[in-house]
């Protein structure tokens, strides 16, 4: 169990899920919007998720810089619109709807070309009773500064629906075609009102309690990092470590929401196409093959599975300091491992004899006593097969 971190959604195992993809595995989903979606998606494959979102998106109705950008996109009407999220895009009309802006707003941009960065903003455009010119057909922004430089926005003016991030490439692109950008900023990010999920979500991810942390935009991994402060450098090394030294998987939805952990060094799993699903199906192909499968002398096979052990494929969930304990041993392929190196596995604070309880503990929780085998006076080793 993960109990002193971000709340987790338990998920009980059903005889019948037993082996279903992600069964044993905790993962971490640090989104806002859709993170419940998210997590159940996760759920139904068998995995247990941490939610613990790293930003807060903030609406700005009532905001007078949107305000002001509207105003001015309606008297001096745009050449160009760039549309790069849904929720951004239908907002902004929301908002000029409530200023009683809404028609002559639609009738501005019904006379401008219309860029999508995808197809969520394509729907957003659609559903307006607007046309777009063009998609990104890889959804990513930098598709959409390269289509801008080969166009050329010379003495055109570009209305840029701003998407969390001050979209900074997009406006100097524009300036540097001898364009005129007027940004639109219809919400912003910032960190949310409490960090203490956050906080107990890197405790987890540094002290490897969980399996997969998923990202679903750049600015959430951004603010992971900030928010873990000293304690990054120990995330990032969780995150290179390999399945062996039991390192923690990232997940990104695309390129550019890897872009801050890839920048550090970080290479993270992504799907081929940057949606929620195929994401889910991402890390519920990548975490099984990290699992460690051995055989005992005993004949029994034993699997480790995240936070679960699975004998003869029958699930055993284990606490903390067992499931240390099993890790390392498996580690060490059958050779023999000290008390005082089994320590530097457990929790701190943890002593020799909190050793001999993690030992005790494992052997009855798999009901297999023979799984662990002692050693006299040299430690243990996991009793596996020559």
């Amino acid at each position: 169990m993960v109990a002193a971190q971000a709340p987790s959604r338990e998920v009980a195992v059903a005889a019948d899920s037993a082996l279903a993809p992600l069964t044993g595995y905790t993962v971490a989903v640090t989104a806002q919007r859709r993170a419940d979606e998210l997590a159940t998606l996760l759920e139904r494959r068998g995995a247990r998720t941490v939610v613990a979102p790293t930003l807060r998106i903030v609406p700005l109705p009532d905001d007078e810089a949107l305000r002001a950008a509207t105003v001015e996109l309606i008297r001096e009407a745009p050449d160009l619109v760039v549309a790069t999220t849904g929720i951004g895009f239908r907002g902004w009309l929301e908002a000029a709807e409530g200023w009683g802006m809404g028609d002559d707003l639609l009738t501005v941009m019904g006379r401008a070309r219309i860029l999508c960065r995808g197809p969520k903003a394509l729907g957003a455009v659609r559903a307006a009773g607007l046309t777009e010119e063009w998609t990104a057909p890889s959804e990513t922004g930098d598709e959409v500064v390269e289509y801008l430089r080969e166009r050329g926005v010379n003495g055109q003016r570009v209305a840029i629906q701003l998407h969390g991030d001050p979209a900074e490439d997009f406006i100097q692109t524009v300036r540097d075609g001898g364009g005129a950008a007027v940004a639109v900023p219809v919400y912003r990010w910032t960190l949310p009102t409490d960090i203490t999920p956050v906080q107990r979500l890197v405790d987890a991810i540094c002290a490897r309690r969980i399996d997969a942390v998923t990202f679903t935009s750049a600015p959430a991994a951004n603010a992971l990092l900030r928010i873990a402060g000293d304690q990054a450098a120990d995330m990032l090394e969780a995150f290179r470590a390999s399945a062996e030294d039991n390192g923690v998987l990232p997940v990104s939805v695309g390129p550019i929401t890897a872009a801050p952990l890839t920048r550090l060094g970080v290479e993270s799993v992504q799907p081929q196409r940057a949606r929620l699903g195929a994401l889910v199906r991402t890390v519920a192909s990548a975490l099984p093959k990290r699992s460690r499968k051995l055989q005992l002398a005993t004949g029994h096979s034993i699997e480790l599975r995240g936070h679960m052990v699975l004998l003869d494929d029958q699930p055993f969930q284990l606490p903390p300091a067992p499931m240390a304990v099993i890790r390392a041993l498996a580690s060490a392929n059958g050779k023999v491992l000290s008390r005082a190196e089994l320590l530097g596995h457990l929790p701190r604070g943890a002593d020799g004899h909190a050793v001999e309880m993690a030992v005790t503990r494992l052997r009855d929780a798999v009901h297999l006593r023979s799984c662990v085998e002692t050693v006299i006076k040299r430690g243990y080793r996991l009793n596996l097969e020559v």
